[in-house]
């Protein structure tokens, strides 16, 4: 099978490369269309629409961090289950994550939609900014069962070494959000709920993509029967909960911002923080890129009882990580002022 072919490729440094680029260019794109997005809502609706956009931001990644955990999780079970030739668990594990996206799905958005002003008031929402970030959070809780599918299946599908679809499926939400953005916000008059419907349709789109690929027998795992498998579940948060823990803290760390630029600051100072947290996002892309690419290598030769090929990618992802990141910060304090 091709992708299996492609995860047992002796040649790590290719293997590696070939994983990475794919998931770099898919998330950097990404990266860009909330940069663009956020520069609609600027012209379109103004300052309070970012700083609406901003106290948001950290209900948004905590849903991507719920959909890492699934998604993290469930991949390294995947992964290893196809480099020990087990496809009837790889294919048990795609099912239970289906239901896990179900699930969480509704946990969050039910309690969200019931306590929003809370919510907002806690994440550092001010008189001015509140109608905004609700009328922006009001439409992106309709959604977030499919940020949550696409985040937990961008990670299986990178998991059978199909790095270029995952990819696909970011690139085409990004571009759909793009062309969306200023039809809603400016030919509708929609403001920021414009922005919101337009982030929802696309991630609605790529949803229906994955889906396709996942049964029109493009990708070598299929939705079969959907049924609980305790053991499974286990093993994809135990997994996964890492993952979790490290985005929901950086979740928290941007709310006691928030809080603290409104107290000391101002509304603008919201809006600030949320272009530059944009901008660094940049930087951490490709760190991310090779992070997504480094783990179904691992985890695939985990399963095949490869040791050594696991050891000489993780060197492998840590060399290029520190390589990329210190080139982002030397281009950051050299160009710092163009760049904002």
């Amino acid at each position: 099978m091709k992708s299996k072919i492609i995860l047992a490729d002796d040649n790590i440094h290719r293997l590696l490369f070939k994983l990475s680029l794919p998931a770099t260019v898919g998330m950097i794109v990404m990266a860009l269309y909330n940069v663009v997005d956020t520069i609609f809502v600027g012209r379109g609706v103004g300052t309070l629409g970012i700083a609406g956009i901003s106290i948001v931001f950290p209900f948004q990644m905590f849903v991507m961090a719920v959909g890492q955990m699934i998604g993290i999780g469930g991949a390294s079970l995947i992964s290893r289950n196809l480099g020990a030739n087990n496809f009837q668990r790889a294919e048990k594990t795609l099912d239970n994550i289906l239901l896990i996206v179900i699930i969480t799905s509704l946990v969050l958005i039910v309690p969200s939609y019931l306590f929003m002003n809370t919510l907002l008031k806690t994440f550092g929402a001010s008189a001015p900014i509140m109608p905004y970030a609700k009328d922006y959070l009001q439409i992106i809780l309709a959604g977030t069962q499919f940020f949550i599918f696409l985040i937990s299946f961008n990670n299986v599908i990178r998991a059978e070494g199909r790095a270029k679809i995952a990819m696909g499926t970011m690139i085409v939400s990004a571009i759909l959000n793009t062309i969306l953005d200023p039809i809603f916000i400016f030919g509708l008059k929609l403001g920021i709920r414009g922005a919101a419907i337009a982030t929802v349709i696309s991630q609605l789109i790529s949803v229906i993509y994955v889906i396709y690929f996942f049964q029109s027998g493009k990708s070598i795992l299929k939705f079969r029967k959907l049924r609980f498998n305790v053991s499974i579940q286990k093993e994809i948060f135990a997994v996964g909960f890492s993952s979790f823990s490290r985005q929901v803290a950086a979740s928290f760390l941007v709310i006691i911002l928030n809080n603290s630029l409104a107290f000391y600051g101002s509304d603008i100072s919201i809006a600030v923080f949320g272009i530059i947290n944009r901008i660094l996002r940049f930087i951490i892309m490709p760190i991310f890129g090779i992070a997504q690419g480094l783990q179904p290598i691992v985890g695939y030769n985990f399963g095949a009882k490869q040791f050594q090929k696991v050891i000489k990618a993780i060197k492998l992802a840590f060399i290029y990580g520190v390589a990329i990141s210190t080139l982002g910060f030397i281009v950051l304090i050299l160009f710092s002022k163009p760049i904002i």
